[in-house]
């Protein structure tokens, strides 16, 4: 009994300690409290009311850019600028942190002594204060009552090139980047200088205090994996340019970020863009940081997957390099040619090649060539299908004099021919007839009565742009060229020329899909370069889940007699297998059977008489896979020149089917991939 108090007492006694020490916390609590908000509450009070936040957007990395088979063609690179954000500071204080900077970056200053007039000046001015304010006193202001810009600007003018050229070294380099201080928006991070050392960043960092405004943020560049192979398809990244700000503002871009300005990057810019972050900034009221910056880094922009092949574009490069190389000698001017590869169902391109790549890759689409009989699949339709010239029908291929057009002939006098006859064999004056007879025009009877010959332009050209050849292709891709239409003159001959391409123009992608239209019965499906839109996986590095697929783009269907389009097949059949066709010698060492059509344009390249070649087919001829078009500008018109386009189009297609048997991935360029050079070329 007497135990179960003493232990009842113990615990009362540690109960009452308890209490009287939670007592004692809680009356320290309560009295730093009143503490803090009492005595300095008002302190506090103002020092919240003088914090401004201020949120900058952070850009993210851009989607990247793979080819149909996963192979990675466009990346992103890490690099370091230097950034600075003007608050409306005076010129003075932009001076002094240009000084400063110019201890740690140096901007290129070449050829600045000619560059930066206006700039050099007000630069010169801030420089030379009193000597600037001499050369109009203001009592000389007053009496000649001009405002402070009237008198500014006089003074900026009284500067003279003896005075301005009183700069050193040191003084350009300041004014290079006190001229990118004051390049950017107000209280927008401008770019600097990009891509500078990590070094050079870890010094400023140290002394950043000391550089009011100025910051180092990670920022991308793009990489091209394989060089310069496809990069201009890929496009350009830059600054939003100046007649475009108000668009891009309308969409939610901030001024200083960088937008795709060029072909696929412009066209798929609103994929390929990164999701910006947030970059929150703390300041006092002298606009100095209190803390530590919040940033929330945003995601990359999707992927796009391309429907190129890459290790076929290489392989088709290489045919045209060699080709030319070995045959460099056949031609008038320098050594040109081009070639697509199209799948003619689904109009996805494989490969876009342009000899030496680069530039001339673009001018598959964007460029455009007088193509010659190639396109006489074209005509042949148009005389079926208007009933001047029925299947089966024929005509005497003979030397044509006309009025008011020059002598018309077919390589050879072929005689008789009859529609395919004339597509093996490559007849001029079948075609001519299909002209004539479409504005009832008859040799020997109808003289110099044409009747209205042009509306033979506008029925042969309607027939044409059925099959692609005029008009725009619908490319994914900006900047396509419809070629050059030559307009309706009042020169019957050229209306027989246009029938057997020798007046309008057309590129070598309106070639392709001509041949496409041909394989697919009638249907013309817009060429792609995007097949896929996909979700990023920054985790695995690779091919993330599909946002998108992109379906084909039936752009109009031929509506004719079946008959129409399996005459023309079999007409393009014999030009490569037939006894007497113009393409017979090639092709023959492959495995599958190509159908397709030679041409030559004769054109004056230079002053010269010259010859485009061409060739526009597809393979297998009974169940088409593949459609091509070869077009080789410029060749030599002797007869020893021959055949270029013919042998680029025979091993570009044994590229082709070699690559379905066995692939070992494209080959990555000797001089490795190339970076996006960071643009610190500013603009005058």
């Amino acid at each position: 009994m007497s135990d179960k108090l003493i232990h009842k007492s113990h615990l009362s006694i540690r109960l009452n300690i308890l209490f009287f020490v939670v007592f004692l916390l809680f009356s320290v609590l309560v009295l730093r409290l009143g503490v803090v908000q009492i005595v300095q509450g008002e302190g506090f009070q103002e020092q919240l009311e003088g914090e401004v936040s201020t949120s900058e957007a952070v850009e993210a990395p851009r989607g990247l850019i793979y080819d149909r088979y996963g192979n990675k063609l466009v990346d992103n690179e890490l690099q370091l600028t230097v950034t600075y954000t003007n608050r409306n500071r005076p010129q003075e204080a932009l001076l002094d942190t240009a000084e400063r900077l110019n201890e740690f970056i140096t901007i290129d200053t070449e050829g600045v002594e000619s560059r930066f007039d206006r700039d050099r000046r007000e630069f010169w001015a801030l420089l030379n204060e009193e000597a600037f304010l001499e050369k109009l006193s203001l009592e000389e202001q007053s009496e000649a009552d001009l405002s402070d810009g009237e008198a500014h600007q006089y003074r900026i003018e009284s500067i003279t090139e003896e005075e301005l050229a009183t700069f050193s070294e040191t003084d350009y380099e300041v004014f290079m980047i006190w001229r990118e201080l004051n390049a950017g928006y107000n209280d927008v991070p401008h770019k600097v200088l990009r891509g500078v050392e990590y070094e050079e960043a870890a010094r400023i960092m140290e002394h950043i205090d000391q550089l009011e405004g100025v910051d180092i943020i990670r920022d991308s560049v793009r990489r091209y994996v394989y060089g310069d192979q496809l990069r201009n398809v890929f496009g350009s990244v830059g600054s939003i340019e100046r007649d475009d700000l108000s668009a891009y503002l309308a969409q939610g871009y901030e001024r200083n970020e960088e937008v795709g300005n060029s072909y696929l990057e412009a066209q798929y810019e609103s994929v390929l863009r990164g999701r910006k972050g947030e970059r929150e900034s703390y300041l006092d009221g002298s606009g100095s940081a209190v803390r530590q910056p919040s940033e929330n880094p945003g995601s990359r922009g999707q992927d796009l997957k391309l429907t190129v092949d890459m290790e076929l574009y290489q392989r088709v490069s290489s045919v045209i390099d060699d080709v030319l190389d070995d045959r460099g000698g056949d031609f008038v001017g320098d050594p040109d040619a081009y070639v697509v590869m199209m799948e003619p169902d689904t109009g996805e391109v494989l490969a876009m090649a342009g000899a030496g790549g680069g530039s001339a890759d673009l001018r598959t689409f964007n460029a455009s060539f007088e193509v010659g009989s190639a396109m006489k699949g074209a005509t042949v339709l148009a005389g079926y299908d208007t009933g001047v010239l029925p299947p089966g029908s024929g005509v005497y291929d003979r030397p044509l004099n006309l009025p008011d057009s020059p002598t018309i002939s077919s390589v050879n006098n072929l005689g008789y021919v009859d529609d395919l006859t004339a597509l093996e064999r490559s007849s001029n004056i079948y075609m001519v007839e299909v002209a004539m007879r479409l504005v009832d025009y008859v040799p020997g009877v109808s003289g110099r009565n044409w009747g209205n010959f042009t509306r033979g332009y506008d029925i042969l050209r309607s027939y044409y742009q059925q099959f692609g050849l005029g008009v725009e292709t619908g490319i994914d891709l900006p900047g396509e060229s419809a070629g050059i239409n030559g307009g309706n003159p009042l020169f019957p001959g050229n209306m027989l020329y246009l029938s057997f391409g020798q007046f309008d123009t057309y590129t070598p992608m309106q070639l392709a899909q001509y041949a496409s239209v041909i394989a697919n019965d009638g249907v013309r499906v817009a060429p792609r370069v995007v097949s896929e839109i996909l979700e990023p996986d920054p985790q695995s590095g690779g091919l993330g889940t599909i946002a998108h697929q992109f379906e084909p783009k039936i752009l109009n269907t031929i509506n004719v007699d079946q008959e129409y389009f399996d005459r023309i097949q079999t007409g393009f059949y014999r030009v490569v297998n037939g006894t007497q066709g113009t393409a017979r010698a090639y092709f023959q060492d492959l495995d599958v059977e190509v159908a397709g059509k030679t041409g030559t344009a004769q054109v004056r390249v230079d002053g010269q008489d010259a010859n485009n070649q061409t060739f526009a087919g597809y393979a297998p001829y009974d169940d088409p896979e593949i459609a091509f078009a070869v077009l080789v500008p410029g060749a030599d018109s002797g007869s020893d020149a021959s055949g270029i386009a013919n042998t680029i189009a025979e091993q570009s297609l044994e590229a082709f089917y070699e690559l379905k048997e066995e692939r070992s991935g494209p080959a990555r360029p000797e001089g490795g991939s190339e970076v996006d050079e960071p643009d610190n070329d500013p603009a005058d």
